[in-house]
């Protein structure tokens, strides 16, 4: 629906043009890389308990050899019907009535060790599904107009207070050291107020105005010791504190996992139109469930919700409810200067997403990196927790031992190995984006390395 929206209002060209390139991509297939054939590894117990799922991803019961053509003419046939009937076929006609069908009869395996479990949705619920137009969350930012995603989104209000936060300090004077202690003490309050404060703004509140106000960025950021960092879990802010002293409220929150399956692409065209997109499905493979002859996994999306409050003393604003939309990370970013664009950027990650966009932000506006150079460096991704993430690079940085000397403590989270062999570095988010340059040139930049690297180009280059 999100799709059909968009073509309605800014698109040139109709649903049906709009599917045909990944309707011939699950028709033709795709080949197997490693990065696939790993992570089609670490989820085959569960695909296994599906016999749709296992199907498609494990051909005569085997992981897919990396170079064989992986193909899903399932998916084809599906994406055609939308083409001929539109989206209506999803939210109340066949393919949506297939999706309710799978969630009450699920489709399991014979020896399948999972007790069944049938959901509550009914096609009613996808006929009365509807897009939310929201207004974007805006900072500026050293001269930088930054605008992200609203919530019940957290990107936008996280990555512009952290933003906020910077703003009061010089990073591009500082020693590397401090630079990124700053910016990992930016986040680690940031997500404090995330997590007390973002939700569904339908069903909780959200001070959108005062959590991305320069004073509330200024109180929060005199909790900022150059010396040592602060001891996570940090409480909330209180951004009703009106233009006082350092903002600190009694009570930390608990924190929680999201998952991580999710895609981010950037696109310009010739008329300086821009757009930055992320989508998701949760946990890498979803819910584990291909809706039998549809070719498409379900999404757990219900995960981003908190199921138990996060402090005992202050309101959830992320506890599931009907009709609710859980709080997610999805971080799309356009930067203007001069009120033209000038950067467009997101990543997928689950909750690394938001630090990895304000890190590329940060190595590109403050450490003044090229935007590929940004966009490729280590990362280390600071959640209010006691240690921060980071990638095996980055803890092989110089930088490392003077910010342990700072109280910043490291974990390296590592992912299974492909085989005895061979292995697969933990990564932190995996980035796209574009930088408009002088004379109408656009750079385009994408992960040289992480997931086995990402793609980027221009359709028809002009000089």
């Amino acid at each position: 629906m999100t799709w059909q929206r968009a073509l309605d209002r800014w698109g040139r060209f109709n649903l049906a043009q709009e599917l045909q390139p990944a309707e011939t991509v699950a028709r033709r297939g795709f080949r197997v890389s490693a990065n696939f054939r790993e992570q089609t590894r670490e989820n085959a117990a569960r695909f296994a308990q599906f016999s749709s799922t296992a199907r498609m991803f494990l051909p005569h019961g085997k992981l897919p050899a990396v170079g064989s053509i992986l193909r899903n003419p399932d998916l084809a046939r599906t994406y055609e019907q939308l083409a001929r009937r539109g989206i209506r076929a999803l939210y109340g006609g066949a393919i949506g009535r297939d999706v309710v069908g799978t969630l009450h009869h699920l489709p399991l395996a014979p020896g399948a060790t999972l007790t069944s479990r049938p959901g509550l949705m009914s096609l009613a619920d996808l006929a009365r599904y509807r897009t939310i137009e929201r207004v974007p969350t805006h900072v500026n930012y050293r001269g930088y107009d930054v605008y992200g995603m609203a919530p019940s989104s957290s990107g936008g209000t996280t990555v512009g207070e952290s933003l906020n936060i910077l703003s009061n300090f010089n990073l591009s004077h500082m020693t590397p050291v401090q630079a990124l202690h700053h910016y990992l003490e930016a986040t680690r309050l940031a997500y404090a107020d995330r997590n007390r404060y973002v939700g569904d703004p339908a069903f909780a509140p959200v001070p959108l105005g005062q959590l991305l106000s320069t004073s509330f960025g200024r109180q929060r950021a005199c909790l900022i010791d150059p010396s040592h960092a602060l001891t996570s879990p940090v409480a909330p802010g209180d951004p009703n504190a009106g233009s006082g002293g350092c903002s600190l409220t009694a009570t930390a929150g608990a924190q929680f996992q999201e998952g991580t399956n999710t895609n981010h692409f950037v696109i310009a065209d010739r008329f300086g139109n821009v757009v930055s997109y992320t989508h998701t499905i949760e946990q890498l493979g979803g819910s584990g469930i291909v809706v039998p002859h549809r070719g498409f996994l379900l999404n757990n999306e219900l995960t981003d919700f908190d199921f138990v409050p996060a402090s005992s003393s202050a309101p959830d604003p992320n506890l599931p409810a009907g009709g609710k939309r859980p709080r997610s990370s999805m971080s799309p970013t356009i930067v203007l200067r001069h009120k033209r664009p000038f950067l467009a950027v997101g990543a997928a990650g689950g909750a690394t997403i938001i630090t990895t966009v304000l890190q590329i932000l940060m190595n590109r506006i403050d450490l003044h990196m090229t935007f590929p150079a940004a966009l490729a460096a280590p990362r280390a991704s600071q959640r209010n927790a006691a240690t921060t993430q980071a990638e095996p690079a980055f803890i092989a940085q110089p930088t490392t031992p003077g910010l342990e000397q700072l109280g910043q403590k490291f974990a390296v989270s590592s992912t299974s190995p492909l085989d005895p062999t061979i292995t697969i570095p933990s990564t932190i988010g995996t980035a796209s984006g574009l930088e408009f340059l002088s004379h109408g040139r656009v750079l385009v930049a994408a992960e040289p390395v992480r997931r086995g690297g990402g793609s980027a180009g221009v359709v028809k280059p002009t000089r």
